[in-house]
């Protein structure tokens, strides 16, 4: 009798912030990992996670991922509290932690979580300093996006 390996959701993106990227200019990039409990594993295996509202914050020398939404599932314990949007610790280096609160004390800059995904078995969360966007530099932002878009389309109609 041979074990057919059930197919998984192990492999890329959890949840994207689409907001963020639209809201402010990407300075800088890290990788976090996430303290997480039994049921939000299990959630986010399923792909319940939501990043829409959610920032970091820095209290004590420690980064937290405030606002991200993980719904529970309906099969989670009867014993666990579950709390959709409790604040999780961010695990980073203390170097990328510095770094992390030397930019956010200026004026203008926060850090916003980007994406979650999974690296191996690891959950990891994308976090990224960024800086707010002025309502023209969106309309900016948008036109490119859309000219961009134009041209590839217009490049691959020119081929044929």
């Amino acid at each position: 009798m041979s074990k057919v390996k059930k197919k998984s959701n192990s492999t890329g993106t959890i949840a994207l912030n689409k907001r963020a990227k639209h809201d402010y200019f990407v300075d800088q990039k890290f990788e976090a990992g996430l303290v997480l409990s039994g049921w939000e594993v299990k959630s986010l295996r399923e792909g319940k996670a939501q990043l829409v509202d959610s920032f970091v914050i820095i209290h004590q020398n420690e980064a937290w991922l405030v606002g991200a939404r993980i719904t529970p599932l309906l099969s989670a314990s009867t014993h666990v509290v579950c709390e959709p949007l409790r604040q999780r610790k961010l695990l980073l280096n203390r170097k990328e932690l510095d770094r992390i609160i030397q930019v956010t004390e200026q004026k203008g800059k926060t850090c916003a979580a980007m994406a979650l995904y999974w690296k191996g078995n690891k959950i990891k969360c994308e976090v990224a300093l960024v800086t707010g966007k002025k309502e023209h530099d969106k309309r900016d932002t948008e036109r490119n996006r859309d000219w961009a878009r134009d041209k590839e389309r217009l490049m691959k109609h020119s081929h044929q």
